[in-house]
């Protein structure tokens, strides 16, 4: 029955619209949010009063002056008995809009002699959030169980006053907050705490009910524009118990006074018969107001109340939700992921707005670009809004950006509006339809039906094959697995091992993060390395992405050097961006032979840290040099080398090893500071053999850390013992661990460095000694081999959009016959 009614309203509606909305015409209008549209009555009415009447300016004591008067006080009226708002409790101050009127009440708080204390909750629009940057004290509650705890705790701290503001629903998911915190503060507070609610799209499609003043909030915001289209109006609504706030107010303006004395003397009265005399600098939007008249009387002929717009919006929200969310790939996958609160649910007005916020998905599982979106929608004349919808808190939350993540999506170029949307396989906005009075069904079947038609892949059939040996061992349990995996921050310190668990990403330069600082000489510019001073390996780095930092410590030895045990700087790729000075001065340095320009950081402090720790003047720098957000690499030296087969040398006391023919053409990869390939990866069961060898002599077991591998392969603990198969990268040409692909750049040329035990920074002989004996060939010595990732062709692929690898990943390994069985390896082998 109920569904029959909603039906027929809507049926209505598409006959209203015909008449009221000709701009409508082959329009699919989702923006309600943004602003909700007028009716051509409302134009024409609007029109006849302007047309028929005489208005002036209120200032004034003409007939005409007078008659603006008594119609914009009869509005005033109007507006509160729209709210349920008793003029003896409640005042109207006409603003430009809802953030104009949070500006007023901030100028309020931020003239208090003593500054001022603000908390706003997480969902809060940008306009309330900017309060912040005026108050003494700030806090930003990430939920509403945040918020509810903090009620709920009786203080008697007296001091600075209080302002607490929240949305009434919020602006990107349509969530609708509880309404009972004003009333909730007033009771348990011992200290005032005022509210400030922001209600703009709350009352775009619902009634607010401010008639029992003891339980509404101090200052309710409203954007007019968003109910009824037209005017471009906003209004205030202050309680008069609140309305003493304002008496510390500094500025005036227009008719705010009664007497102004600046010659000689600097004096003034304020006017004190309303509180909104005292507010509206300056002349009135006079025809806006007028206008307002008019659009509450055509709003009311039109759709009768606000009930039944919310109970119209609520109907077709519900049946958007449903159509979206059912929506499915031809392999299963969904299509929709709709951000939406656990405890708010459709087609129930007390809980959830007419809005839908989210994101398309491919079959692959990877994010369609939101500016795909748009544009394909714009074609299709659908008007939507997509990006970050001014709620940067609910936008993080709802997407698990973290700050760190954001100031460095920034700092890489990512703004609202452009195209760069996806960074890391996240998407850094959503996309929003928000529902209005004259909405219908139709315009919620059409994007639905314009979401199946672009977006839906049906899968292809697949016809059975058979299945080849290199199915079969890629279905098996591997061998293999990713024993560990580090990233050296600063070149030549100390590595940080990836969290068990933590999907660490892989970029075309390297592992991320990976040898991005360095240490450079104050006086040559050269960069600082292990062989010349060993104890680089006390200094440790560790990235913390919870607080978007790198954290560097000293150990050992280094840690009596310095007062200073810890400093911290920022992982985001330019953190001018961020900071109220320059962190870094343009500078060369000279890594591995090579002339890079680099950024060194000013701060004396971070260079008294390192030159104390070493005993040598130094700078810490970062490589790329930041430019706009874009950065410069250098290029590895690793060589290709090919290996046969058969070919097998015996050096003396060693194992037999593969022989690599002449090296092959130089590559070129990207790279940071890494001395010649972008990762570097060592076998556990190679490491084990070459520990046999030095055991057998006496020696000290070598530690994979003096090998400055980014990336330890071995056997499945869950693999019977004895199957070690030591040196096998030796002819290992690609590597697949979890589903990423790496290519085998050729074997790592070793040095003395390897001799420095990375936990006491002292030196050795081994494992320099046995691998001179072991690995040597041509006069040189090898161990480990350089690696690089393979980017895939497949963009729409979480894959390629999220390059990560994890500790325990699986580990396939493919020779250069073995790697024409893998389609995915074919392009690089074909």
């Amino acid at each position: 029955m109920v569904e029959t009614s909603r039906i027929a309203y809507d049926r209505a509606i598409e006959e209203l619209r015909a008449r009221e909305y000709p701009m409508l015409q082959g329009t699919t209008y989702l923006d309600h949010a943004g602003t909700t549209l007028y009716a051509k009555s409302l134009i024409e009415r609007f029109s006849a009063d302007m047309i028929s009447n005489l208005y002036g300016n209120p200032h004034s004591a003409s007939s005409a002056s007078q008659l603006t008067t008594r119609r914009i006080e009869d509005i005033r009226l109007r507006v509160l008995e729209l709210f349920k708002a008793d003029p003896q409790e409640f005042d109207v101050v006409f603003v430009a809009n809802a953030t104009a009127g949070i500006k007023l009440v901030m100028d309020a708080f931020r003239d208090q002699e003593e500054g001022f204390w603000y908390g706003y909750h997480r969902d809060a629009h940008t306009s309330l959030i900017g309060v912040r940057e005026t108050a003494k004290v700030h806090r930003c509650f990430t939920s509403d169980a945040e918020v509810n705890d903090w009620i709920d705790q009786r203080d008697d701290e007296g001091g600075s006053a209080k302002l607490f503001a929240y949305p009434a629903q919020s602006n990107m998911n349509g969530r609708r907050l509880p309404l009972d915190w004003s009333h909730r503060l007033r009771r348990t507070k011992r200290t005032p705490v005022y509210t400030l609610l922001d209600a703009a799209a709350l009352v775009s499609t619902s009634p607010l009910d401010l008639g029992n003043a003891e339980n509404a909030p101090d200052f309710t915001v409203l954007s007019l524009y968003k109910m009824f289209g037209f005017p471009d109006l906003g209004a205030l609504i202050v309680r008069q118990a609140s309305a003493s706030v304002f008496d510390k107010r500094r500025y005036f303006g227009g008719g705010t006074v009664e007497m102004v004395v600046c010659l000689k003397e600097q004096w003034h009265a304020k006017k004190a018969d309303s509180l909104h005399e005292r507010l509206e600098d300056g002349t009135l939007p006079i025809h806006s107001i007028m206008a307002l008249d008019i659009a509450m009387s055509v709003h009311r002929d039109l759709y009768k109340s606000l009930e039944q717009v919310s109970s119209h919006t609520s109907f077709l929200a519900k049946r958007l939700y449903d159509d979206l969310s059912s929506l499915r790939h031809g392999n299963g996958e969904e299509v929709c992921h709709i951000y939406k609160d656990s405890a708010s649910a459709y087609g129930e007005c007390s809980t959830q707005g007419p809005v839908i916020a989210f994101n398309i998905r491919n079959d692959c599982g990877g994010w369609v670009s939101n500016a795909e979106v748009e544009k394909l929608a714009a074609v299709r004349n659908f008007h939507l809004r997509t990006g970050g919808l001014c709620n940067p808190g609910g936008v993080a939350s709802s997407l698990a950006l973290a700050p760190w993540e954001m100031r460095e999506n920034f700092s890489a170029g990512q703004k609202c509006g452009n195209d760069n949307d996806i960074i890391r396989a996240k998407p850094t906005g959503m996309i929003r339809l928000s529902l209005g009075a004259m909405s219908t069904l139709k315009d919620v079947k059409s994007f639905a039906a314009f979401v199946r038609e672009f977006f839906i892949q049906e899968s292809l059939p697949v016809l059975p094959s058979p299945i080849t040996t290199a199915q079969q061992e890629a279905s098996a349990p591997s061998r293999l697995h990713v024993e560990s995996l580090s990233v050296y921050p600063i070149k030549s310190c100390a590595s940080f091992s990836v969290p068990p668990g933590a999907a660490w990403e892989v970029r075309p330069e390297g592992l991320a993060w990976d040898r991005e600082w360095c240490l450079v000489h104050q006086g040559t510019g050269a960069a600082l390395s292990q062989k010349r001073y060993p104890k680089m390996a006390l200094i440790r780095p560790s990235i913390d992405l919870e607080e978007g930092v790198l954290r560097i410590n000293l150990v050992g030895a280094l840690r009596d050097t310095t007062n200073t045990h810890e400093v911290t700087v920022p992982l985001s790729a330019d953190p001018r961006l961020f900071t109220n000075s320059d962190l870094y001065k343009s500078s060369n340095a000279r890594v591995c032979g090579d002339n890079v320009s680099a950024r060194t950081y000013r701060s004396s402090k971070i260079s008294s840290f390192f030159s104390q720790a070493l005993g040598v003047a130094c700078h810490l720098a970062r490589f790329p040099a930041v430019s706009n957000g874009s950065g410069s690499t250098r290029h590895s030296k690793a060589h290709l080398q090919k290996y046969q087969k058969s070919s097998r040398m015996q050096i003396p006391g060693a194992f037999p090893i593969m022989a690599p023919l002449t090296p092959g053409a130089c590559v070129s990869k990207p790279i940071l500071l890494s001395n010649e390939s972008p990762i570097l990866t060592i076998s556990r069961s190679s490491l084990n053999r070459l520990n046999e060898l030095i055991k057998a002599e006496g020696g000290k077991a070598a530690q994979a850390e003096v090998f400055r591998a980014n990336i330890v392969v071995a056997e499945n603990p869950n693999y019977p013992p004895g199957l070690e198969d030591p040196y096998a990268e030796d002819g290992w040409r690609f590597l697949q661990i979890g589903q990423q692909y790496f290519e085998m750049l050729g074997a790592c040329r070793r040095c003395q460095m390897v001799c420095i035990d990375q936990q006491t920074a002292e030196k050795n002989q081994e494992p320099f000694v046995t691998l001179s004996k072991t690995r040597r060939f041509d006069g040189r010595i090898y161990f480990g081999e350089h690696t690089c990732h393979l980017p895939m062709e497949d963009a729409l692929s979480p894959l390629v959009q999220n390059t990560t690898i994890t500790v325990g990943d699986a580990v396939r390994t493919f020779r250069e016959e073995d790697a024409h069985q893998d389609g995915r390896l074919w392009a690089f082998v074909g």
